[in-house]
């Protein structure tokens, strides 16, 4: 059995949804979806909740990172390997082509491939003494100034031992997987994908010695927002989350949940940087 993600928004995407869905079937596995994305895409008998997902050998995501950035906190607490099918832009996360969808599914499907468990982050908004809410997130979680351009003052501590009091547009807590997204843009570093550990960038700091931290992945990040009068927002993976209220605390540490990201035989995260990122590689003679 197949699971399928596709994004909703883009008729590409829900047209290749619905041709894989009927290929899968003439093969045999068979495709499912959540019931929301099956009756964007016009068959609503395709869809079954995801505790129902029983059977699905993989699941294939069709549109952008952002795409496979919400397949990932809908099937990483069930175990489930994921692929990506880039119909968007960048797409770091997305690996496939559509051009190859059937060959390389096949592939995949017949065992040729291998399994990366990327971390992911969690994220606990406390207040009052409670835990509000709580967020799973592969890339980033961002605590940010809202619509207004002023600064607003961030306290950071790991552990309990402050790392900094940061007056910036807000601050990035991302995973090795998301140091290629907003934080890269952010002059935080690309850190290998297999690496257990935090990067807290700044956002825009008003100060000329402010610097990226890198934090062992055993670490708790507690971030205090010192500007209540201020409208600030907490966003998890690129997705605003909810607005921070006066007297909350961000509770930031590694997951035990971890995304099965699946990488076809001959994946080399090196050289797609290179070419994701544009990198001159005239002088690797390749």
């Amino acid at each position: 059995m197949i699971g399928i993600v596709p994004n909703t928004d883009k008729p590409d995407a829900m047209e290749v949804a619905v041709e894989l869905a009927r290929w899968a079937a003439g093969t045999g596995e068979g495709a499912v979806l959540a019931p929301a994305d099956a009756s964007a895409i016009g068959h609503p008998e395709w869809g079954r909740p995801l505790e129902e997902w029983t059977g699905v050998r993989l699941v294939v995501v069709i549109g952008g990172d952002g795409t496979f950035l919400r397949a990932a906190t809908m099937c990483a607490p069930l175990d489930l390997p994921l692929v990506g099918v880039n119909v968007g832009r960048l797409g770091f996360l997305t690996e496939i082509e559509v051009t190859d969808l059937y060959r390389d599914v096949s592939e995949i499907l017949a065992g040729r491939h291998r399994v990366e468990e990327r971390m992911m982050l969690e994220a606990q908004v406390e207040r009052g003494g409670r835990t509000h809410a709580r967020y799973l997130a592969l890339n980033d979680v961002v605590v940010s100034k809202g619509p207004f351009a002023r600064m607003v003052q961030i306290a950071a501590y790991a552990d309990g031992v402050r790392l900094d009091t940061y007056r910036a547009d807000g601050l990035i807590v991302s995973t090795p997987t998301g140091s290629t997204a907003y934080a890269l843009s952010a002059g935080g570093p690309v850190l290998s994908p297999e690496l257990r550990v935090m990067v807290v960038t700044p956002i825009c700091p008003h100060s000329l010695s402010t610097r990226p931290i890198v934090l062992g992945g055993d670490r708790t990040l507690r971030v205090l927002v010192g500007s209540p009068q201020l409208e600030t927002l907490l966003t998890v993976d690129g997705h605003r989350a909810e607005r921070i209220q006066p007297g909350d605390e961000v509770v930031v540490r590694r997951s035990e949940v971890v995304t099965r990201l699946v990488r076809k035989q001959g994946y080399d995260f090196y050289q797609l940087l290179r070419r994701k990122l544009s990198v001159d590689d005239r002088e690797d003679g390749d």
